[in-house]
């Protein structure tokens, strides 16, 4: 088996500024000008989930001419619903005094994204609810419509600035301001890549260099005011998106030595497990360790992705596979990774399959 090129590098970038984010907010450490790129490397991991677990889809319905729902979701169960159970099932306990029971429920049910008064500790919660809701939407939209699917994704990128602006307008600060439609262009535009990368010509390193200006410095305007904040909608943010679109694609084509060495390939395969886990320390208000905060968010990522992910995944791979064809994929953060179709015989065990992916997520 091979895998995409650094992707898990960028997963592990993406992971470093949602830490160092985290760690900036609640005063942890003085690095002010991480606070704002948080939201980069988690906008890096939904662009990442869409163009991962769409090339998925893609490929089985090259194979079959359909997309099988059902296995679909039963590969997914298998490599999301076990860690984070078992995060859910910790801290729980650890903050029950905290928690009411429709906070359990929306953190169990992933849809933390519309509770806006979740508890500290499920902070986090809203992006990997995003991922999810997306899991249960596109694979059937791509099984309904896959002729109309660029359409879709446009029609998508379309109405997501527009919906932001109507959220503005209308000064809405309910479960909607979090909800999948406010960051539904970041997934498209991953998916719209899945779907165009076979056409698109390689990107070179001055237009990528372009675009990694792009991705740091659109996040420092200031959209403070109507006019500002309806410029930032239609053309900041696209571009944004672009750029990032363009970047994923751009690292695949021409890969860095820095994003595929050993250390930082093995912190984005552990990506899904730190993110779950580094809520309960660097978004702890009670510590004030600095940066060593992230050395039990890492030791609880470890046990959590070598005792709990790592195993139900040799577990799923033992599940019968209906498919004449399987493919060979390697995953991290919650998406399958890879994009390898082999011949098979006719029943065959199933590898590791599923996604997006996120990459999160």
């Amino acid at each position: 088996m091979r895998r995409i090129p650094s992707l898990d590098g960028l997963r592990a970038i993406s992971i470093t500024l949602v830490l160092l984010d985290h760690l900036v907010k609640w005063n942890h450490i003085s690095l002010r000008f991480a606070g704002n790129y948080g939201t980069l490397g988690v906008h890096v991991f939904f662009v990442l989930s869409g163009y991962l677990i769409t090339n998925l889809l893609l490929q089985e319905h090259q194979r079959s001419s359909t997309v099988s729902l059902r296995e679909f979701y039963i590969r997914r169960a298998f490599r999301i619903f076990p860690a984070a159970f078992v995060f859910l099932g910790v801290v729980v306990v650890l903050y029950w005094n905290q928690m009411r029971w429709f906070h359990i429920a929306a953190a169990l049910l992933y849809w933390a994204n519309m509770d806006m008064m979740r508890p500290w500790v499920f902070g986090h919660l809203w992006s990997l609810s995003i991922e999810e809701q997306f899991y249960l939407i596109w694979p059937f939209a791509i099984k309904r419509w896959y002729r109309h699917r660029t359409a879709i994704l446009l029609g998508v990128l379309g109405a997501t600035p527009i919906f932001r602006l109507c959220l503005y307008a209308f000064k809405v600060k309910t479960g909607l301001a979090g909800s999948l439609p406010v960051f539904a262009d970041q997934l498209a535009i991953g998916c719209l890549l899945a779907v165009l990368a076979p056409r698109l010509p390689r990107i070179s390193k001055t237009l990528a260099f372009a675009m990694v200006l792009a991705a740091t410095t659109i996040q420092w305007f200031p959209a403070t005011s109507s006019g500002r904040t309806r410029f930032m909608l239609f053309v900041l943010r696209p571009l944004l998106d672009l750029s990032i679109a363009g970047l994923v694609l751009h690292v695949i084509q021409t890969p860095y030595r820095t994003l595929n060495c050993a250390p930082v390939v093995w912190v984005g395969r552990i990506s899904y497990s730190l993110y779950l886990w580094q809520e309960v320390f660097c978004s702890n208000a009670s510590l004030h360790l600095g940066y060593s905060l992230m050395l039990p968010a890492l030791a609880c990522a470890c046990l959590s992705y070598y005792l709990v992910e790592k195993p139900m995944l040799r577990v799923r791979e033992k599940l019968p596979q209906s498919s004449i064809f399987s493919t060979e994929i390697l995953e991290v953060h919650g998406t399958e990774r890879l994009a390898l179709p082999i011949h098979a015989e006719l029943i065959s065990p199933d590898p590791p399959m599923s996604d997006v992916r996120p990459v999160s997520a």
